[in-house]
């Protein structure tokens, strides 16, 4: 993928309601969750970026593989940190189940809908494995803030303003070849 058509496909979230929350659409989700990070990570572009793509994935399959969908559409645009992130964010989402007893009753009904589709709780081997990944710590900040981006009418920075950072963080992977500046494409965010 590239970045005009990552910007393209991001933009045509726009219209797309969210399964999360009533009014909200999923570029919405996106660019809420994005500036969540931004306020809490300000100098983690990588962990920006991961906030904005986290659920492009939902483009491509079904939701208990948004995750892994969504990652192996943007590793090669936006490197392997990025691509774990959003892959890791659904198993973040079942680790705090799983870690946290109280985490679970402050998941959205839809969020709780889909934990059952992504496989519940984690079992001891899962846990042990997602606890031991380099994403972890990211992902389950990932997820809070992807937690905390749900919310209707919510002014936040527009799609237009993270276009630099999504190609200062598509330049800075080993081995990058980048044409050059793009602009966001024309969209009501």
């Amino acid at each position: 993928m590239t970045l005009p058509e990552l910007l393209e496909l991001l933009a045509s979230m726009g219209s797309d309601p969210s399964e999360e929350t009533v009014g909200l659409s999923e570029l919405d989700h996106g660019l809420q969750c994005a500036f969540e990070l931004a306020r809490a990570h300000p100098d983690d572009q990588e962990l920006q970026v991961a906030g904005l793509v986290h659920d492009i994935g939902h483009r491509f399959g079904p939701d208990d593989r948004h995750g892994a969908l969504g990652a192996e559409k943007v590793r090669g645009l936006l490197g392997d940190r990025v691509a774990g992130l959003v892959e890791a964010h659904v198993p973040a989402k079942r680790y705090l189940v799983t870690a946290d007893a109280s985490y679970a009753a402050r998941l959205s009904a839809q969020s709780t809908r889909t934990l059952g589709v992504q496989g519940g709780t984690l079992t001891p081997d899962e846990l042990a494995s997602f606890e031991s990944s380099p994403f972890a710590v990211d992902a389950v900040e990932l997820r809070r803030a992807d937690d905390a981006a749900k919310v209707p009418g919510r002014v936040v920075p527009s799609l237009r303003h993270w276009v630099p950072m999504l190609e200062d963080v598509a330049r800075s992977r080993p081995g990058a070849e980048f044409p050059g500046a793009v602009g966001a494409p024309d969209a009501s965010t």
